[in-house]
């Protein structure tokens, strides 16, 4: 008899498990574009139009291999609206009683899947280097869940930079090497575009009609949609930016959003691209004297460290992980997140930027707008819940931990050894922001204060208890315990003065 066989937006890889298992001459695919699945949190429009345009051609794709596929597209009248409603669907026109899927990445879709009432059965997702009982038989145990161990294991799994059992140049991690700011030229690489075939112009006229008002810029598009244009775009980088990567990746630049960084993180999250063809494509222009080793291992780093990681935090937790909010922050989103005005320089270029590109890299997202939102004290949640809707590669399994767990420490620090908050220093140090700012980095309390300035000490006095013990956190202690209590006083009231404006609406 027939089975249905599911594959959802996020799981466009030919070989995925799910069609691993199936028979292609009996077993129908089921795509299918549903509402409950673009619109469960406000996505950025490219975000929703490179998951429908990708889902098409890798449709297409599929029958081109001799697949029958049954798609449904989203402005189809007969769209049951979800996933479990689309495999009800297509059982009753098939008489399908069986349905088999790979794991979705989310425990939401997971728990909609558990309750159709059909013969479920769902393969685990091999595309990661880890699989979930790898990753519980390396935690088991462990007093601390920490990344550079776990990257440690993975890079002696793959082989990826080693040397006779030895980290290649006899080290594990060069990210002492990779904290330079970037200078401004005119020889930045610029990143690989396409313009649009037919199949997405399609789409986006549709996601602007259904999605025109949701933040986020549509047009320009010109992101890759299939297996092959993803694969350019991978080449594209290891041959103009990865020589340059390591160096540069935690620096950021006013009207430069890209720098040096691959923009394949959609890519690899939606399926277009394979991790581990990724890294040994980067090894080989390391091998080949293209990049320099640290270029190569921070990059590897990112995949098979902490992208794996992460993962493997997100399904040991469960599906309560998005609630935890052991800081007991409530503050609401600040309009600024959505593009309301701020007179804050690196928060109003990272807020643009991702409105108009769906991007921003990992500094920008941990240091500026993840740094500011913890200082702050906003809602975890609500913070998780944007990082979800505005960023292309964000899927929840990899975008829970790292707002939840690394940014904002809602979870206790179940993998991070402390709250990664700074003060306005770290954020000039490493950026051109600060120079053409309203707010003086310089001033750390008074007219024109740096307002990251006031917020990162008005945190740690608000969660001394919690944190003073810190080992990594002593020395800012001190540091606060060290100023006049004038002084200290000052700050405080004028963080609360900041606050005061920001819940009121105003402009800050």
């Amino acid at each position: 008899m027939v089975k249905l066989v599911l594959v959802l937006g996020d799981q466009l890889t030919p070989e995925i498990a799910a069609l691993q298992r199936a028979d292609k001459s009996r077993d129908l695919v089921v795509m299918a574009e549903v509402g409950a699945e673009a619109e469960y949190v406000p996505h950025h429009p490219k975000k929703i139009a490179i998951v429908l345009a990708a889902m098409r051609k890798f449709a297409e794709r599929l029958r081109g291999d001799g697949w029958q596929v049954a798609y449904t597209r989203l402005d189809d009248p007969q769209n049951a609206g979800s996933i479990p409603g689309e495999i009800l669907r297509r059982a009753s026109e098939t008489g399908a009683t069986r349905v088999l899927a790979t794991i979705p990445g989310e425990w939401r879709l997971i728990e909609a899947l558990e309750s159709v009432p059909l013969g479920i059965e769902m393969v685990e997702d091999d595309r990661f280097i880890a699989s979930h009982a790898d990753f519980e038989n390396w935690a088991d145990g462990r007093k601390q869940l920490r990344m550079e161990y776990f990257y440690r294991e993975m890079r002696r799994r793959t082989g990826l930079l080693m040397e006779e059992g030895a980290p290649a140049g006899g080290k594990w991690n060069y990210d002492h090497d990779n904290r330079k700011p970037a200078k401004d030229d005119l020889f930045l690489p610029q990143p690989l575009r396409f313009e649009p075939d037919a199949v997405v112009e399609e789409v986006l006229d549709l996601v602007e009609s259904r999605f025109g008002a949701n933040f986020g810029d549509l047009r320009p598009f010109g992101m890759a949609t299939d297996h092959a244009e993803a694969e350019a775009v991978l080449e594209h980088f290891i041959e103009t930016a990865l020589p340059s990567f390591g160096d540069c990746q935690d620096a950021m630049l006013s009207g430069r959003p890209f720098l040096y960084h691959s923009l394949i993180s959609a890519y690899l999250n939606i399926g277009l691209l394979h991790p581990l063809d990724v890294c040994q494509k980067a090894e080989a222009a390391w091998e080949s004297g293209h990049a320099p080793l640290n270029a190569v291992e921070g990059f590897i780093r990112q995949i098979i460290g902490w992208r794996e990681f992460v993962r493997g935090i997100y399904f040991r937790e469960g599906a309560d992980y998005v609630q935890v909010n052991r800081l007991g922050h409530g503050r609401n989103l600040p309009a600024l997140y959505w593009g309301a005005r701020t007179d804050m320089k690196c928060l109003s270029e990272a807020v643009a930027q991702t409105r108009e590109e769906a991007y921003a890299h990992h500094i920008q997202r941990l240091m500026v707008t993840g740094n500011f939102g913890l200082i702050a004290g906003v809602d975890p949640s609500q913070l998780h819940e944007w990082y979800l809707a505005v960023y292309a590669d964000a899927f929840e399994w990899v975008e829970a931990p790292n707002t939840l767990g690394m940014s904002q420490f809602a979870d206790g620090g179940l993998f991070a050894t402390k709250p990664y908050i700074s003060s306005g220093n770290y954020i000039d140090r490493m950026s051109d922001y600060c120079g053409a700012c309203h707010y003086s980095v310089k001033t750390k309390q008074g007219e024109g204060a740096c307002p990251f300035n006031l917020l990162y000490w008005h945190f740690l006095d608000r969660h001394r208890d919690r944190f003073s013990a810190n080992p990594r956190m002593g020395q800012m202690y001190r540091t606060w315990d060290r100023m006049e209590p004038q002084r200290r006083d000052t700050i405080l009231r004028e963080a609360e003065a900041f606050l005061s404006r920001l819940d009121a609406g105003e402009a800050v």
